[in-house]
């Protein structure tokens, strides 16, 4: 691969109020750096959107990671190709995922990377969807912290999501009764037409918790929360005793500048004698191979089914990001910036 020199990126210009909009980033377009020692300069392929990508554009304290300074590239969890090493970890060619930028070129620190191959008959896009990271946060999520055992109730919130639909569908080969909560009465009826989800809730119902009780008349054992507020509020109040409530998201909350109360039912904690445990999937990014080869394994025997939202080209990222809020997405989400050389 020849070297660029100049690449298109997306500067962050205004922290948004509530959703991603016009002014929130510039395309602009920038000189391509010399890697130095230890680093690599990449071509992004794909770009993973994801709802925690939101709060990287605010100024939460208490946030995991450093928020996007003003003035910055826009950041997501990328596959990329390296186009030249500086590094003895890494050669050209090699594809690598990283946490990297909304750009055509970027350099990375090559002990921040990890190397990526697509199993056997998977495409390279699917791949990516599924194993770097919405497969091992389902997977670390509901098996880890969940344990759900088989007869047991789980219930997945946003469960037509790229993470929600996969937590589902490993439940259900967990041998669990599984109820999923999504936005419209169309994802309800492919969780449950085409996953194989027991039962699946439109949580826009006037009697969203009456149907939600009805379809889980034993209660809930393990609740894969993604969205929080009045949602998980619902859920708290059916939660058996000794239940697991596994907090991987709260999409919620994410457009909001202001801390958003609740839940109100947290008293349930102790009068069911919860385990509510968050977690973020980057701090377990070690056991990613070992997820990894489960996940291919299910892919290959035909046990999930995956769906992908693709995007093409660098400049619908914005478009593309602002989907999750809104409720336009379907699947996983991504953009395609470049196909591998």
């Amino acid at each position: 691969m020849s070297r660029p020199q100049s690449s298109r990126y997306w500067r962050f210009d205004t922290r948004p109020e509530s959703l991603v909009n016009a002014q929130t980033f510039s395309l602009q377009e920038r000189a391509v750096a010399t890697p130095e020692e230890g680093e690599l300069l990449v071509r992004n392929l794909l770009i993973s959107m994801d709802a925690t990508n939101r709060l990287w554009l605010g100024e939460r304290e208490e946030l995991y990671m450093e928020p996007i300074a003003l003035g910055d590239c826009m950041k997501a969890f990328s596959l990329c190709q390296v186009v030249e090493s500086r590094s003895r970890l890494y050669q050209p060619g090699q594809l690598v995922t990283a946490l990297g930028e909304w750009a055509d070129y970027s350099i990375l620190d090559a002990t921040q990377v990890q190397p990526f191959a697509a199993p056997d008959g998977l495409a390279l896009d699917m791949a990516f969807g599924i194993m770097a990271i919405a497969g091992p946060t389902a997977y670390h999520g509901l098996l880890n912290i969940g344990q759900p055992r088989p007869g047991e109730t789980v219930v997945v919130t946003a469960a037509s999501g790229a993470v929600g639909c996969l937590a589902g569908q490993i439940a259900k080969l967990s041998g669990c009764r599984v109820v999923g909560t999504a936005g419209s009465d169309a994802k309800c009826q492919w969780l449950t037409e085409t996953l194989g989800f027991d039962a699946a809730v439109n949580y826009k119902l006037d009697d969203f918790e009456t149907q939600l009780a009805q379809a889980c008349p034993n209660g809930i054992d393990v609740q894969f929360e993604n969205v929080g507020g009045a949602v998980l509020d619902s859920c708290l109040k059916l939660m058996n005793n000794n239940g697991r409530v596994v907090i991987c998201g709260l999409i919620s909350m994410y457009n909001s500048a202001e801390n958003v109360p609740g839940p109100y039912m947290f008293h349930n904690s102790i009068m069911k004698r919860l385990k509510i445990e968050g977690f973020v999937i980057l701090d377990h990014a070690a056991d990613f191979p070992r997820m990894q080869s489960y996940l291919a394994q299910w892919l290959r025997d035909g046990q999930l089914k995956f769906r992908l939202n693709c995007q093409q080209g660098l400049e619908k990222a914005p478009e593309a990001l602002r989907s999750l809020y809104t409720g336009d997405n379907d699947g996983k989400v991504m953009v395609q910036i470049a196909e591998p050389a």
